[in-house]
């Protein structure tokens, strides 16, 4: 626990709200090896070298909301982390987007076209 910043006057210099939740990922009994590795590549921006995931909540004015807020954030982090994607299945482009995109070279290569072509006023 520390103080936290931001505004708040008096309240903020005296009261400790600021709460820190680690979670030691690499020592963590309750993971498995891919577990472990999966939020060791997905939170690597969030996790020191010893391995300890750090989330910090200076959110609100107590100390009591701030620890709700650090634990769902952790959980929402974790989850997040071990949530896998569902492949992307390959589809191929449909015939009438390629046609409008011809169509559409074809009218611009008109226009460009009209615009060149020089009047002869040999009369």
């Amino acid at each position: 626990m520390s103080r936290s910043g931001g505004p708040g006057g008096q309240h903020v210099n005296k009261v400790s709200s600021r709460v820190m939740l680690n979670f030691d990922v690499l020592n963590s009994p309750s993971l498995n090896e891919q577990q472990r590795e999966r939020i060791l590549i997905k939170l690597k921006t969030r996790i020191n070298k010893q391995g300890i995931l750090r989330v910090v909540s200076q959110k609100h004015r107590s100390q009591r909301a701030n620890k709700l807020a650090a634990i769902e954030r952790f959980a929402e982090l974790v989850k997040q982390a071990l949530s896998q994607s569902p492949p992307r299945i390959k589809t191929k482009t449909p015939k009438a987007v390629k046609q409008r995109r011809l169509n559409e070279k074809s009218r611009q290569s008109k226009t460009k076209q009209e615009r060149s072509k020089k009047i002869d006023l040999d009369d």
